[in-house]
């Protein structure tokens, strides 16, 4: 979160958007890696649409902004990296203790919290943040209130749609909330547009719905090497017996 939120110093909040989009590469990554799970061949295609939608995105972006400044970058990828490993943490902590949502989110935000806190007292940054906060005690304390109330909803909420409704429901409810949230930082912010948005947009979403889509229909490479093995030996035969056929009729 520390990365993430810093990173909107460098980039704009649109980028930032379509980077925490494509956090299923490095998710899928993670799993691989820390959990040994295996992937079918739909994954690796949502994962490279994934790749291709976000350059695309971040190609533009650096177009159009002459102050662009790759430290947003490294900041958003150091934060999909840290969550791709505290995700795949928390899921295998939760198969082997069965540990509850409340408990994963209590322990994860209060090691967070430590971690964050040591960072900001070694940078300095903890001192002017308080200062800042005294300078400005009702806006700082105000919109903090609002964004831990709000924010303790969002994960409420979420984890009770994917409880009530499956994974597949609330990846769609959260994608399209991205989607709008771009939307709307467009309509209300001023800042440079271009098409190339849209289309690197439309890609990552495509590559974020065939993940689900591999969810709910899971092909493995053994199934595709069948599928692939029955179509040759189907125009393997429609050639023999046209090829039988032809000979047939010239020696009639």
């Amino acid at each position: 979160m520390g990365f993430s939120n810093a990173s909107l110093g460098y980039l704009n909040y649109p980028t930032q958007v379509i980077f925490k989009c494509c956090k299923l590469i490095p998710v899928m990554t993670g799993s691989i890696l820390i959990q040994g799970k295996k992937y079918g061949p739909l994954d690796f295609v949502a994962a490279l649409l994934l790749c291709i939608g976000l350059t695309l995105f971040t190609l533009a972006d650096s177009q159009l902004q002459p102050n662009f400044n790759t430290t947003g970058i490294i900041m958003i990828s150091l934060a999909l990296l840290c969550d791709a490993i505290i995700g795949n943490v928390q899921e295998k902590s939760i198969k082997a203790y069965s540990a509850q949502n409340a408990e994963v989110v209590l322990y994860s935000y209060a090691i967070g919290f430590l971690y964050l806190f040591i960072a900001m007292a070694l940078t300095g940054d903890l001192i002017s943040g308080l200062e800042f906060f005294s300078k400005n005690p009702k806006q700082c304390y105000g919109y903090a209130l609002i964004f831990s109330i709000t924010g303790y909803l969002g994960i409420q909420i979420v984890l009770t749609l994917v409880r009530i409704s499956g994974a597949f429901a609330a990846v769609t409810v959260t994608t399209f909330r991205k989607a709008l949230t771009i939307v709307i930082s467009f309509v209300f912010f001023t800042k440079p547009f271009t098409m190339q948005y849209l289309w690197s947009g439309l890609i990552v979403v495509f590559g974020i719905y065939m993940n689900l889509y591999a969810k709910k229909n899971p092909i493995s490479f053994s199934d595709i090497e069948m599928k692939i093995e029955h179509l040759f030996r189907y125009f393997s035969l429609k050639f023999s017996s046209r090829k039988y056929h032809n000979h047939y009729m010239s020696n009639i």
